[in-house]
């Protein structure tokens, strides 16, 4: 009996490891269903390259941290470059040899499947991150639990809010979109 015992307990150690394995491998195909599906929703996005520059932030400890374990969100960015056509880039370059590309907007996409809350939407704040000339900044990403907050280091330029100019700043699904473009400064004499 004793060896019997022995098997069963054996068998079910097998099946919760199987189990475990099953239950990660369905949590991987979610995220890259989800993944997918923001990538749909952005489009192919001609002179867009991948983001993750995400900023370090301060530990920070949450009401919710026995029931819960606080963790950060995934998420899918991408940065906006291209061409500033100014009086000073045409005269100097042209299409055979461009000017430097510069970053135009930013597209975040960040997922929250098991948020506690799906009745309030994620918040973003700006901060200042103390670079030397004030060139870059720091986009804070708070949703609440289980999940911590996010933050991206981001060029520090004037938005454009308009929706007409690619501005979207929306939560659906549980995922939330954040698309910026940056404001061109026209020249004038």
């Amino acid at each position: 009996a004793a060896a019997m015992s022995g098997a069963v307990i054996q068998n079910l150690t097998a099946d919760a490891g199987e189990a475990v394995e099953a239950a990660r491998a369905k949590e991987e195909a979610n995220a890259r269903a989800s993944r997918a599906l923001a990538e749909r929703i952005m489009g192919d996005g001609a002179g867009e390259v991948a983001f993750a520059g995400e900023a370090p932030l301060e530990s920070q400890v949450y009401w919710w941290h026995d029931k819960y374990r606080p963790r950060k969100p995934k998420y899918f960015n991408r940065v906006h470059t291209g061409y500033e056509w100014n009086k000073y880039n045409q005269t100097h370059y042209d299409h055979d040899n461009p000017p430097p590309k510069t970053v135009q907007g930013y597209k975040f996409n960040i997922f929250y499947p098991d948020l506690i809350d799906k009745s309030t939407a994620p918040t973003y704040t700006i901060m200042p991150d103390g670079s030397k000339h004030g060139e870059t900044c720091i986009l804070r990403i708070h949703a609440g639990p289980p999940y911590e907050d996010i933050a991206f280091k981001i060029v520090n330029k004037e938005w454009e809010y308009a929706s007409k100019k690619g501005f979207r700043c929306s939560f659906e699904r549980g995922i939330f979109h954040l698309y910026i473009n940056f404001k061109r400064a026209r020249y004038r004499r």
